[in-house]
């Protein structure tokens, strides 16, 4: 007889997100690697990210979409991880955009006089 997984787990009508949340400041979001970041070149288990309280759950790497991959996994530039795990530690491993220079041109000290 075949028992399927089906009958053996119970997936309650809930909102996965609202699932993932339920300890406060953990969550679930996608982290790009860019091509300078440090993590490029290390595998997954090297990467540093589990000593943040980071799992990743799903590593996509143009159209190849890799579930829960491996340790051994090596990451290149512009993957994208789904992570699950503190937030703060996920926003600090953001880059800082650079401030844009303000578009709007200073007046000049002395008045432009029509000629």
């Amino acid at each position: 007889m075949i028992d399927y997984i089906d009958n053996q787990v119970a997936f309650p009508q809930i909102d996965v997100r609202e699932r993932l949340s339920v300890s406060t400041g953990y969550g679930v979001a996608e982290l790009v690697v860019h091509g300078d970041a440090d993590l490029v070149g290390k595998s997954i288990g090297d990467s540093g990210l589990r000593d943040r309280d980071i799992t990743v759950l799903t590593l996509h790497r143009g159209t190849l979409v890799i579930p829960n991959p491996f340790p051994h996994h090596v990451l290149e530039a512009e993957d994208r991880l789904l992570c699950f795990g503190k937030l703060e530690e996920m926003r600090s491993m953001i880059p800082a955009r650079p401030k844009r220079r303000a578009r709007v041109k200073k007046l000049p000290k002395t008045p432009i006089h029509e000629s």
